[in-house]
């Protein structure tokens, strides 16, 4: 009796385990303000501007685990635009580095969720070594986003430096 036990409890154990450290990162999109906030289970923490989908194109909301992971798509619906660094999480819709970065803080996407291609790669390399739980809420054309956005405060948005250009970010993805 005593062996069944032991063994019944191993298999609770294994099963348990994979479970526990499955979302050790923790990605969470609130659209209203248009940040990224990722926690890992290792203790890092970034806060990021994002763009997702403009008027007219909207970014799913719900909880997501991703789906695939690719080093470097193409989207052919809108001209072969780079995406690199994308995580796919919800049909055709993925988090990933743009070169548009002067547009993040605001919508202006069409659906995805976009990042600097330095942030991209970050979270890229971390979703990787771990798996994920992507959470996305708010509406980015609620009256409070639309103040939160027209804020004046010098505090509304640190400053963040940004990756100008592609190439740049094709000789160091990770500076920042």
């Amino acid at each position: 009796m005593r062996i069944v036990f032991w063994r019944l409890l191993a298999l609770v154990v294994l099963f348990a385990a994979p479970s526990a450290a499955y979302a050790s990162v923790q990605i969470d999109i609130d659209l209203s303000s248009q940040t990224m906030t990722v926690r890992s289970g290792s203790g890092e923490t970034y806060v990021w501007p994002i763009s997702s989908g403009r008027l007219g194109y909207s970014t799913p909301r719900g909880v997501f685990r991703p789906r695939a992971l690719y080093q470097m798509a193409y989207s052919p619906k809108y001209g072969n635009a780079p995406m690199p660094h994308s995580i796919v999480f919800y049909r055709r819709y993925a988090i990933h580095g743009t070169t548009e970065v002067g547009s993040l803080g605001q919508p202006a996407s069409h659906g995805c969720i976009r990042l600097s291609p330095g942030n991209a790669a970050t979270l890229f390399a971390m979703v990787q070594r771990r798996s994920a739980e992507i959470r996305i809420v708010g509406s980015p054309f609620s009256d409070v986003a639309r103040g939160e956005r027209r804020s004046e405060s010098p505090l509304a948005f640190a400053p963040i430096r940004h990756t100008p250009t592609l190439n740049q970010w094709a000789r160091d993805p990770l500076a920042r």
